[in-house]
């Protein structure tokens, strides 16, 4: 970083040899790391512009739609452990993740630029680090391989109809629609981030079901279902951008209802329709796995009382690395049900 973390008062005190205090160090990295990844905290002053794409891209959400495709190759019932699709798979994870999610990224980050300058100015757009062509150049090409794969995909699993293309055409409108106006769906707390839940739960679970099985209106209904918990999920991120949020009059749930209130939504709308789904596994007799989801959703409940509920700005990052290994995993128990049980 070209730029200092202040100094604590003991690393004000004399360095020898021109070494680094200890104190000093974990700041930088972390600082770094948090830049490179997309994540709230990040501090200006990166100069590669690979890196600088990279951040635009936020990294750090790639994985649910990774893990969503995972997700949607379970519950098909018909993914085996073949190097072929091991391999299909990881194209099809690049598809959900680097590219499609880059594209969405990156294409918010261009519309929210007025925005992150006063929620999160060191973003690559608002802090100057790259040009609005540069921008718009990487929108198309993260957009054009994503749908080139896509396509690839169909044909390797011999579709006559191209379900994975056309989830993919949507999957990008649908997150252009969210970002851009006229429509911004962002705008509104319960339509933008119930799209958001959506996008990070059902559409990848779909491709990767299509990609091994036959995507069936079971699979998508339930799977809409559980986006619900992934609204409540997308809510959490609502709460570092409040103020900049009441400023540009964008009507997220913390700016409509309050800190509180809103907090409350956001863990009753996860818990709710995790154990709603539980409740589905029970009602096909998937006892077993129904269990295991219920104690994947305790600790939830515990992480929220510990972090959120008592300071959802100050705790949000906090509670999403406590709470959501706990969610995704249920989410494969979930996948891992209904392809036991051929749903």
């Amino acid at each position: 970083m070209s730029e200092s973390s202040p100094k604590t008062s003991m690393s004000s005190e004399p360095l020898t040899d021109g070494v680094e205090s200890a104190a000093e160090q974990p700041i930088d990295r972390s600082a770094k790391t948090r830049q490179l990844l997309g994540m709230k905290g990040a501090q200006p002053g990166e100069t590669s512009i690979w890196k600088i794409r990279l951040q635009l891209m936020k990294p750090i959400t790639w994985i649910p739609l990774i893990w969503g495709v995972l997700c949607g190759a379970a519950s098909s019932g018909h993914f085996t452990w073949t190097i072929e699709n091991v391999l299909i798979s990881a194209a099809c994870m690049l598809l959900s993740g680097p590219l499609l999610t880059g594209y969405t990224q990156t294409l918010n980050d261009f519309y929210d630029r007025e925005i992150d300058a006063i929620n999160e100015p060191y973003r690559p757009i608002p802090s100057g680090a790259i040009s609005v062509p540069q921008v718009m150049a990487q929108v198309i090409v993260l957009l054009l391989a994503g749908l080139g794969i896509a396509y690839g995909l169909d044909v390797w699993a011999g579709h006559s109809f191209p379900t994975i293309t056309l989830l993919a055409i949507f999957g990008s409108f649908l997150a252009y629609i969210y970002s851009a106006p006229p429509l911004k769906l962002k705008q509104n707390g319960w339509a933008g981030n119930y799209a958001l839940g959506a996008s990070y739960i059902a559409l990848p679970w779909w491709t990767g079901h299509a990609l091994f099985g036959e995507l069936n209106w079971t699979i998508v209904l339930l799977t809409l279902f559980y986006s619900f918990a992934g609204l409540g999920i997308a809510v959490v991120n609502d709460f570092k951008s409040v103020e900049g949020d009441r400023q540009l009059g964008l009507q997220s749930l913390p700016v409509m209802f309050g800190i509180t209130t809103a907090a409350w939504i956001c863990v009753l709308m996860i818990d709710v329709f995790q154990s709603g789904i539980a409740a589905y596994l029970m009602g096909i007799r998937q006892n077993l796995y129904a269990v295991l989801l219920i104690l994947l959703i305790i600790p939830q409940i515990t992480f929220q009382d510990m972090y959120f509920l008592r300071d959802p700005i100050k705790n949000d990052v906090k509670y999403q690395a406590s709470a959501q290994p706990f969610l995704v995993f249920g989410m494969l128990v979930t996948a891992l049900a209904l392809g036991h049980a051929g749903v």
